[in-house]
């Protein structure tokens, strides 16, 4: 293919469109209006930690991240299977025993959960663990909620494991989410495990950059692209900078508002779900390990995470980074926050002092995801949806998560392959 593509976005989508697209052939400039690539994973490193813009975490048995990704490169630090339910006075451990057997002890004595959820989630697994993931796409569907009742879940289940546990993934622990999302991550978590990079999320973002460089991309950080048109000959048109590039195509990765402006397609999803993610220095150790640490109470915070058990990367020798993540957009201010998950802390662990919690970080992100009710797949715009030679890229064609981001980057770039001689 000799043709040159201008890719709108240096998120994951875009570096994802533009390496398929340079290793084709194609010449290749993307625009990126911040100083770094990144979109919504980003990492902000200081004084020997790292703070992931927001809690993240990689699902390894996402197909696009498998095909996309070097996991050997990024020294991937993963998480133990399930999780550890907090609340006054007690905490308990509920894993998955096919792969976490250690953990099988302390799941079957958790009184958080019934005996009969438990082996209702085992048959769920089992169930998904075989299934096609795309398909979990088609047809009808409900919210996550809904889908566990029908399936025998109990409340209990529902408000003291599903609801923190979703509620972190899909930013809504009232479970309103489409069950599709949660069907999905569900099959992944059955067949992979969650982790992060030694060195934060940012080195996702960093290692498609340069895969998408030695396939030729030439990437303009800094520069914002004002407008994109099509010139009614089959090519297309950027302004960036206050300068104008012709092209034979154009793939828009910009964020989901930006791309509406730049494209005019109105079906691309702007409703938002937030959340808050604080950062914390700790004189002490959780009894969480590698697992999550759920709030089964009050979902303020909705989880916190011992990030040096899992990668002890995060911080400098000798020091614990503790993150604390609240959903939605609390009006509270920053350190009202902290004294939250400090008061929090101190409830679970009544045994120990935390009064060494000093707060480091926090990222408020108003657009952490698009919101995605039940259906919310059928009404979303395709690739091709813009007029002419402009393309869309981005989790918003496909469902918002990094396998949605890649899987769209890698979609697009087909398409002008397909269309563009």
């Amino acid at each position: 293919m000799n043709a040159s593509v201008a890719v709108v976005g240096g998120g994951l989508a875009g570096l994802v469109s533009a390496r398929h697209l340079a290793a084709g052939g194609a010449e290749v400039t993307l625009f990126e209006r911040e100083e770094s690539v990144g979109g919504r994973v980003r990492s902000t490193r200081r004084d020997g930690f790292t703070f992931d813009r927001g809690f993240q975490v990689l699902f390894t048995a996402y197909p696009a991240a498998r095909r996309e990704l070097d996991y050997d490169e990024l020294d991937l630090r993963r998480f133990k299977p399930g999780a550890r339910l907090a609340r006054p006075g007690a905490r308990s451990v509920l894993s998955d025993p096919f792969r976490d057997p250690g953990g099988l002890a302390e799941s079957l004595v958790n009184t958080e959960v019934s005996t009969v959820d438990k082996l209702r989630t085992l048959a769920l697994r089992r169930r998904l663990a075989g299934v096609d993931p795309d398909a979990l796409f088609d047809g009808g569907d409900q919210s996550i909620r809904a889908a566990l009742l029908e399936r025998g879940f109990s409340e209990r289940f529902i408000e003291n494991f599903a609801a923190p546990f979703y509620g972190g993934i899909t930013l809504d622990r009232s479970l309103s989410t489409s069950a599709a999302t949660f069907a999905y991550t569900f099959a992944m978590l059955a067949r992979g495990s969650i982790a992060v990079p030694a060195d934060g999320m940012g080195a996702i973002p960093e290692q498609l950059a340069d895969a998408a460089r030695r396939a030729g991309t030439w990437i303009e950080t800094g520069t914002a692209v004002d407008s994109v048109t099509t010139d009614g000959d089959g090519g297309a048109t950027t302004s960036a900078g206050g300068e104008t590039l012709d092209c034979d195509a154009v793939v828009v990765a910009a964020d989901p508002r930006s791309a509406r402006e730049l494209t005019g397609v109105g079906s691309i999803p702007t409703d938002a779900r937030g959340c808050v993610t604080q950062w914390y220095s700790f004189d002490g150790d959780l009894d969480a390990g590698r697992r999550l640490l759920l709030n089964a109470g009050d979902g303020a915070p909705n989880h916190v995470v011992d990030h040096t058990a899992v990668a002890p990367e995060y911080a400098p020798d000798g020091e614990t980074l503790l993150s604390a993540t609240f959903l939605g957009e609390p009006k509270e201010g920053d350190d009202a926050l902290a004294a939250r998950t400090r008061e929090t802390l101190s409830s679970w662990y009544p045994e120990r002092s935390v009064g060494s919690l000093s707060l480091l970080h926090t990222d408020r992100i108003p657009f952490a995801q698009f919101a995605q009710p039940p259906g919310f797949y059928v009404d979303l715009p395709g690739v091709r949806e813009p007029e002419g030679s402009v393309y869309l890229a981005g989790d918003y064609t496909e469902w918002s998560s990094i396998q949605g981001a890649m899987e769209s980057g890698r979609r697009a770039a087909r398409a002008v392959f397909e269309d563009v001689e």
